[in-house]
């Protein structure tokens, strides 16, 4: 117990309010280490640096439960790194709000890329030189291309790129990339064709949008397609926005309300891609 509250971290937070299960963490943790030490001969705990405390508390527990060894070295070690903190200084971590986890069916394979994506210029070069297995010298070379034309986004896209297929696949990667570029235009050789699309990436495309029913009638108009999607709720708001040139089908300019829905030529598993705005993007495939 004297060890436990001589910490600083525990001093400071006494005078504030520390609640049991905060206090008991340490006693746990070190217990844990200890049994795994006697049971299956475990000598190196490893964690973030704010572990640094509980893991020296369970070499402490170790060496005063099985005594000195003869030469005095140590019975188990902690190796602590530093922690992976946001811009905001928050750290990365499985509660935080946009977490990202390796298991596709909690994070899909779009996501975790476009999550890397994402990252800042200021973050970017720690972060390839975490995640990627590239030289000290060849990160500094890519840095170098990035800093002639940040917009470009040369960097993150390496470092997607480089994460997502060493987590998922070369080719999951390839086709969450192609996804990436057909919706907001990622790739370095503009916006592909959205009809040459793959039935794997409109899979991929159908996961990670909102997706509704084709109109099947007939006589099914693009104002008819616009409020199916959901971008739209009655059918003057619908003709107002293709009318300010609002929405766009498959990657084209929406001609006018009027337009059939027969007239556009679908994707290739016979869905229709519509975009309000910039990024506003809606499916619709037939049931």
């Amino acid at each position: 117990m004297g060890y436990r509250l001589a910490k600083e971290g525990v001093k400071t937070r006494l005078e504030g309010g520390l609640s049991f299960t905060e206090f008991s963490y340490m006693l746990l943790q070190s217990y844990d280490f200890m049994m795994l030490r006697k049971l299956h001969g475990v000598e190196l705990q490893m964690g973030g640096s704010d572990q640094w405390g509980n893991i020296t508390a369970g070499t402490e527990l170790i060496r005063r439960t099985e005594g000195e060894n003869a030469d005095g070295a140590p019975h188990a070690f902690g190796l602590c790194y530093p922690l992976l903190l946001a811009k905001s200084g928050a750290k990365f971590g499985k509660t935080a709000e946009g977490a990202v986890w390796l298991d596709p069916a909690r994070t899909s394979p779009f996501a975790f890329r476009q999550f890397w994506m994402e990252q800042d210029d200021e973050s970017i070069a720690s972060l390839l030189h975490r995640f990627t297995l590239e030289s000290v010298t060849e990160t500094a070379a890519l840095m170098a291309r990035h800093a002639e034309n940040p917009a470009a986004r040369r960097a993150q896209r390496h470092l997607a790129r480089s994460v997502t297929a060493m987590v998922h696949g070369a080719d999951v990667e390839a086709r969450a990339a192609t996804v990436a570029d057909a919706l907001f235009g990622d790739g370095e050789g503009g916006t592909p064709d959205l009809r040459a699309l793959t039935s794997d990436a409109l899979a991929m495309l159908a996961d990670e949008l909102p997706t509704s029913g084709l109109p099947d009638a007939a006589e099914a108009n693009l104002v008819d397609l616009v409020i199916a999607a959901g971008l739209a709720t009655s059918k003057s708001e619908a003709r107002r926005l293709i009318e300010q040139g609002g929405v766009s089908v498959n990657g084209a300019p929406a001609p006018d309300g009027a337009a059939a829905a027969s007239s556009f030529a679908p994707l290739a598993d016979g869905s229709l891609l519509l975009r309000k705005g910039r990024r506003d993007y809606r499916l619709l495939r037939r049931a």
